[in-house]
């Protein structure tokens, strides 16, 4: 299904959209802006539909001709703008898939709408070519922007549309879409949700990762022993890390959740509150092994290891460093 009672949090967004549904007040551009994941497709997806439903709602109706075309990814009148290099939406994708198209009336739909997924790789002669459509669209053409970075965008192209900012959804939600949808463990969507910050899709990413699971267990594994390892396991433990394809800064925030959890509990003596509260035993263990100064370093450690990886300081060398300090904190 696809309807604006399946899109998880964004409220505002949502009543935005059917607002103008049923007003019938369309903009003939939007930019929806969040962070990769976060679920802009989907809301594209179902807005689009419900622009095209032959019922007229503020829901896509799911079962006319139209939702079904939209639901296989078979509409004439809904185009996915497509770019063959990765890295760029050229001025010839623009001008081949909406520029000469947009003049041909719709198909079999009262609107034409454009999915430009990713649009912040438009480069700037795609963005000036674009502009031309915006300034003077046929009265049927909605052009949807997707994006996670909306600064890329020309200011002229976002004077000419409506900018929509997703915003992080609840822990709680999130942790009940997985559980719900998903059919997550409890213990399990929390952590993801914990992980996810707000982005549903990173949430369901790592809820049905196999290298989440295994990530997580090496770095509790490892944050359980580090007092006993000599410097040759660290390196060794250091060089494990490498081997998984998920990205570093996961194995960080793993690390610092397990030593947020232990300042807490070593400050409430309560473990309700706890992401890893599973692991009760082991965090006690380390709560009571390390003075809340301590704890405090190794948390200033992890956000200064992040910070030298963004700035390409060697992997090896930042890991090592960051470990040593785990160590004498602990």
């Amino acid at each position: 299904m696809a309807g604006f009672g399946d899109i998880v949090g964004q409220q505002q967004i949502k009543e935005h959209l059917q607002n103008a549904l049923s007003t019938g007040k369309i903009s003939h551009a939007y930019i929806i802006n969040g962070e990769k994941s976060s679920g802009k497709e989907f809301i594209a997806k179902v807005f689009a539909m419900a622009l095209q439903c032959e019922e007229g709602s503020m829901e896509p109706c799911q079962e006319c001709r139209s939702c079904k075309q939209a639901l296989s990814g078979n509409h004439p009148d809904i185009i996915r703008v497509v770019h063959e290099k990765p890295n760029s939406v050229s001025v010839d994708d623009i001008r081949t898939q909406v520029n000469n198209d947009v003049a041909v009336k719709p198909y079999s739909s009262p609107y034409k709408v454009y999915i430009i997924s990713e649009a912040e790789k438009m480069t700037v002669q795609a963005q000036n070519a674009i502009l031309k459509t915006l300034e003077e669209p046929p009265a049927y053409a909605v052009i949807l922007l997707l994006t996670d970075n909306v600064n890329s965008l020309l200011p002229t192209i976002l004077s000419r549309c409506v900018v929509l900012n997703m915003k992080p959804v609840p822990d709680a939600l999130v942790k009940e879409y997985l559980c719900s949808q998903l059919q997550v463990p409890d213990y399990k969507a929390e952590v993801c949700a914990a992980f996810a910050r707000g982005n549903v899709g990173k949430a369901k990413m790592l809820a049905t990762s196999e290298d989440f699971e295994n990530i997580k267990a090496e770095a509790l594994a490892l944050l359980k022993y580090i007092q006993e390892m000599d410097l040759n396991e660290i390196v060794a433990a250091v060089k494990k890390i490498t081997e998984y394809k998920l990205e570093i800064q996961d194995y960080l925030d793993i690390c610092a959740i397990w030593y947020r959890d232990a300042l807490l509990f070593k400050a409430t003596r309560d473990m309700n509150h706890l992401i890893f509260r599973e692991e009760i035993q082991a965090l006690r263990r380390t709560a009571q092994r390390s003075s809340y100064e301590g704890i405090e370093n190794i948390i200033k450690a992890l956000d200064t290891a992040k910070r030298r990886l963004d700035a390409n300081v060697n992997f090896e060398l930042v890991m090592e460093l960051l470990m040593l300090t785990i160590q004498e904190n602990s």
